[in-house]
């Protein structure tokens, strides 16, 4: 009886994963837009945490389980403005939301990760240090700027107060504990045409390391 032989072709290298992060008002939004323009794959994960709330009816179960059915209105979206209220000095209730979201949005990245055919693929997550996602990161980016800079972009874009703001800040890692975490760091200080420029800087530096 023949036997044949299996496939003994290398499996494809997995990519590695970039992590890209940034406080509220930093930019990375707009960091990630120009890595994207680079030829890069970006998994934004605050986005398609907006998604993964209305889309998975297990998560909306579980939601709606911590913070009533108003958590979705009467066509069962989110109710972010609502969910915000609730959560906004309320340290344990946001933890117990984000042990729930968090999970679910990982699993999400995973599915997407494995459909990349790039080298390189970036996840762009406001919570990258908070969550120890770094760990699993081949190298990590920070995006910052001066607090007053961030505080006046959030307050324009979003129509927020000046205590609002400093709320969410304060609930975040501090920007000096973040720039500890990673030497590859863009401050976005300047115009749009600086943060090109260094995002271009820093992406090509990291991306030419040897393991």
């Amino acid at each position: 009886m023949e036997i044949s032989e299996g496939d003994t072709s290398s499996p494809e290298p997995e990519p590695k994963i970039i992590g890209l992060t940034g406080g509220i008002g930093s930019g990375k939004t707009t960091v990630a837009s120009y890595i994207e323009q680079m030829g890069y794959p970006v998994y934004n994960s605050d986005q398609r945490a907006k998604d993964i709330v209305n889309a998975d009816p297990l998560l909306k179960e579980a939601i709606t389980a911590l913070l009533g059915q108003e958590a979705y209105d009467s066509k069962g979206h989110y109710d972010r403005q609502y969910v915000s209220s609730v959560v906004f000095d309320n340290s344990e209730l946001l933890t117990k939301l984000n042990h729930l979201i968090h999970p679910a949005v990982g699993k999400d990245f995973k599915r997407w990760a494995g459909e990349q055919k790039s080298n390189y693929i970036f996840k762009e997550t406001a919570l990258l240090f908070e969550l120890a996602l770094d760990k699993e990161c081949y190298k990590s980016i920070l995006v910052t700027a001066e607090d007053n800079i961030r505080i006046k972009r959030v307050m324009d874009r979003d129509s927020k107060t000046y205590r609002e703001v400093e709320t969410v800040m304060d609930q975040q890692m501090s920007e000096k504990d973040k720039v500890r975490k990673t030497p590859y760091i863009i401050y976005n200080n300047e115009g749009l045409i600086e943060l090109k420029e260094q995002t271009l800087s820093v992406v090509e530096k990291l991306l030419t390391l040897e393991d």
